[in-house]
């Protein structure tokens, strides 16, 4: 008698996964493996298949489940285990490269997640120092089984992977930083500390000659061309978002979206400065110290402060807030990434907290107009709230479901809905900081139509903004960034990369917003309850693929 049920075949293939993806393992905060990794090998990735398609066998032997949240946990078993299968099957692994999403950056965050506060920690990071080389000798082998066939990415992103690498094995690098820790950690052991130095320039040679790999032997033979096509693209709107939208229709309304968005931007320009055009306005808010932290401590507490006034004033109004998620780090992220603010999910018992990471450059002033509501998006009432209430959600949400599972655009769309729902509850107190929002807002709205018409080769309207009528490329996306994204030449080519080097991502936050405000819309309409019972009823069915969403919400 099979005596499976989905949330017991859920544990065990949680504990399943973190044996086979170690730093995946680090990431949802499970204890065992922080001294392995990966086997990124071809003969890894044939491995993870084999297991993952056993697994998948034995939750399409469950029975039909009648109760909604065992039906919920069966749907995420598979469909997860579909997505994993899908991924290998088209030789994902043999092109994982991109300046800000793959294993050549996921090796090295997975340090940013262990525990350095003792002994036992720090003897985990050794074990991985000592054994980085064979684990990017085995990525380094899959990439080259993907060159062998010709499938490989384009040129753009292997050169950003060779600058990080050389950013990151510096002199002053992340490995020099990372021994540095080890000193200032004051841990009583010279045999440990010794492992560590040691380790810390294996690695860091280890990615050098990675580097060098990628810039003698792979680079030559990258493709010239940034999309991705059609076909490709529709399967990473669908990993990317649940759904897959028509992408010419959406690629219209994004263009309605900049058209609106910047609307805004130019009333409130005139209350900010009046008589002064958005351009004007905008050189004025990135140059004025007034408007700006001093320097890179005072802008983190700046922002810790933002987290905690939130917290304090919207639970219970507009949120539940358990107590294990009232806690949230705000950290500068070490040097050798892409530019901008990201958030590492809290582990799965809460030990290491959620934590929101600003790539700082410079030394200051760190201005505030924009960094408002990305607090707000990364920190809390976004990605903080919703992902550290998913951990939280044991006795309806599967394991597999709290800490593995999940979809961009619920995800991005959620974070960018609060960006604006704090709007809605007044918490841009500076017209400035209203500024920011839309100009945040804009930027993702930049992404969809930059994302798809680069991805696609769709033409330009005739009646946009810029270039009309033309061919997208690199240089007019970076403009576009540019010039009503609010973006910095250097944070611009930044960002266009990673679009072209992560297809579909960048839309989700803007798709998922529209699929979160247009529900909201009918939940509301129809009577379903309150705007808290809406946010409730979001955040309490966990992050799920945008066409089931409604489905989950209204039931």
């Amino acid at each position: 008698m099979n005596t499976d049920t989905p949330f017991t075949l859920s544990d065990a293939l949680v504990d399943a996964l973190a044996a086979l993806r170690p730093v995946q393992a680090t990431f949802m905060g499970i204890a065992g493996h922080d001294h392995r990794w990966d086997d990124f090998s071809p003969a890894g990735v044939a491995h993870t298949a084999e297991t993952l398609r056993a697994w998948r066998d034995r939750v399409r032997a469950l029975p039909p489940q009648t109760d909604r949240w065992a039906a919920l946990a069966t749907h995420v078993a598979l469909d997860w285990l579909d997505l994993e299968l899908s991924a290998i099957e088209h030789g994902d692994p043999e092109v994982d490269v991109n300046n800000i999403a793959s294993t050549f950056q996921s090796v090295r965050m997975a340090f940013d997640s262990m525990d350095t506060s003792t002994v036992e920690g720090w003897r985990n990071v050794a074990a991985r120092l000592e054994a980085l080389d064979a684990a990017l000798d085995g990525y380094r082998r899959t990439l080259a089984q993907g060159l062998a066939k010709g499938h490989v990415v384009s040129k753009r992103q292997v050169r950003a992977v060779v600058a990080q690498a050389a950013q990151i094995t510096a002199e002053n690098g992340y490995f020099a930083g990372l021994a540095a820790r080890f000193a200032e950690a004051k841990v009583d052991d010279a045999a440990l500390g010794a492992r560590i130095a040691a380790g810390a320039e294996k690695a860091r040679e280890a990615y050098r000659a990675l580097g060098v790999w990628f810039e003698g032997e792979y680079l030559p033979h990258a493709r010239d061309e940034d999309g991705v096509g059609r076909a490709r693209y529709l399967r990473e709107m669908r990993r990317f978002l649940g759904s897959t939208p028509d992408p010419e229709e959406t690629y219209a309304w994004g263009w309605t979206e900049v058209r609106r968005i910047r609307a805004e931007m130019e009333r409130l320009a005139g209350e900010i400065a009046p008589g002064s055009s958005v351009d004007e306005v905008l050189a004025l808010l990135k140059t004025d110290p007034t408007r700006a932290a001093p320097d890179r401590a005072r802008f983190l507490d700046a922002m810790r402060a933002r987290q905690a006034k939130a917290l304090a004033d919207l639970d219970g109004t507009h949120f539940d807030v358990p107590e294990e998620i009232r806690r949230i780090d705000v950290k500068e992220a070490p040097p050798g990434g892409a530019l901008g603010a990201y958030y590492m999910a809290p582990s799965e018992d809460f030990s290491r907290p959620g934590s929101v990471w600003y790539s700082m450059h410079g030394d200051g002033p760190f201005a505030l107009w924009d960094e408002v509501s990305t607090a707000y998006h990364e920190g809390f009432p976004g990605h903080h709230l919703q992902v550290g209430l998913q951990v939280s959600l044991t006795k309806n949400l599967s394991r597999l479901h709290r800490v593995a599972y999940g979809y961009s655009g619920y995800a991005e769309g959620w974070a960018l809905y609060a960006e604006q729902l704090m709007a809605e509850l007044g918490y841009y107190e500076k017209p400035e900081y209203a500024f920011g929002m839309l100009a945040n807002q804009m930027m993702r709205a930049c992404r969809v139509v930059i994302d798809i018409g680069s991805h696609l080769g769709l033409r330009i309207p005739d009646d946009a903004p810029l270039h009309p009528g033309e061919a997208w490329g690199f240089d007019t996306a970076v403009e576009m960034m540019e010039r009503f994204g609010g973006m910095t030449h250097e944070h611009a080519v930044s960002e266009i990369t990673r679009y072209l080097g992560w297809p579909a991502q960048a839309i989700s936050y803007k798709v998922g917003q529209r699929a979160v405000l247009a529900l909201r819309e009918e939940f509301l309409r129809d009577g379903r309850g309150s705007l808290k019972d809406f946010h409730d009823r979001v955040l309490g069915c966990g992050n799920v693929g945008l066409d089931l969403l409604r489905a989950q919400v209204m039931a």
